[in-house]
């Protein structure tokens, strides 16, 4: 709303208010900084960043201890989203788009959403509801109307125009994402460029018309700047329940001639589908029904 399209906060707040340098093992702590750390998740930059107490991810505990296990997820979560957050951005800078969306930015016939700010749309498809209260285990949640919308976690579907109390555990942010959206969904990684995009799972999530475009570049210079980069257009007709897949437009060094893409309706949660349906792309218009 103030034209800042990378807006990010310090994880845990920079001061720790006074947490001090055995903050990472207080209760009270670990309980706001998880909570922060899955609200940053889909901010457009997600910052863990501060003094007084150190943040690398071990500080918190090991694997099965519950901090670190929730910070383990969201980070996982992060790098699923990469393809869907590098088109946000590219969105941002060549439509000037936004990454953060006020819900009434898409959401303007609805006056319930006028001045809501406890929850707000990362790109165009997902609503985000963060946890702010301190231990809270439910999370009041307001879906705007004119849409239907599927529970990440579940994959229950929820009619638009009505507010629901969802549970939230400690390891749960309310998430929900538009019927009507496509989502491409990135490997497993521990950083950006460790495995190429040669086998995305590609989200779909039916219930009105969809389109995405998938945006590609070198991913380590300006060259996109001169006009090195590629764009997938992929269209779904609800009614039809078909998928296009356009003919890839422009080129880089090092884009993928041919891939996979794994297509699946309705995913839920987090892991791939094993019910994804193969297609092979060459760069080509592909359609098919699923």
């Amino acid at each position: 709303m103030t034209g800042v399209p990378y807006w990010n906060g310090d994880i845990g707040g920079f001061f720790a208010n006074g947490f001090g340098k055995e903050g990472t093992k207080n209760p009270k702590f670990q309980d706001l900084y998880t909570r922060w750390f899955q609200f940053a998740t889909f901010t457009p930059m997600m910052r863990s960043h501060g003094t007084e107490l150190p943040r690398e991810i071990y500080q918190f505990g090991n694997r099965g201890d519950w901090a670190f296990d929730v910070l383990e997820k969201f980070i996982n979560l992060r790098y699923r989203l990469l393809p869907y957050n590098y088109a946000t951005v590219w969105n941002v800078t060549h439509h000037a788009g936004s990454f953060l969306r006020p819900l009434v930015a898409d959401f303007a016939n609805d006056p319930k959403v006028a001045d809501l700010n406890t929850e707000f749309m990362c790109g165009k498809s997902l609503l985000v509801a963060p946890v702010t209260d301190p231990e809270a285990q439910t999370k009041s949640v307001y879906l705007p109307a004119g849409a239907s919308w599927f529970d990440f976690w579940t994959g229950k579907v929820i009619t638009g125009g009505q507010t629901i109390d969802r549970e939230s555990p400690r390891d749960i942010i309310p998430l929900y994402v538009k019927a009507g959206s496509i989502i491409p969904w990135g490997p497993k990684v521990q950083y950006a460029q460790q495995k190429k995009w040669d086998d995305l799972e590609i989200r779909i999530y039916p219930g009105a018309n969809a389109d995405f475009t998938l945006y590609e570049d070198e991913g380590d210079s300006y060259n996109y700047e001169k006009g090195q980069y590629t764009e997938i257009r992929f269209h779904w007709n609800d009614k039809a329940q078909l998928l296009t897949i356009s003919n890839r437009a422009g080129a880089f060094n090092g884009a993928l001639q041919n891939r996979t893409f794994r297509v699946v309706k309705a995913p839920v949660g987090m892991d791939n589908a094993n019910t994804a349906k193969a297609i092979k792309y060459t760069g080509k218009e592909v359609s098919f029904k699923l």
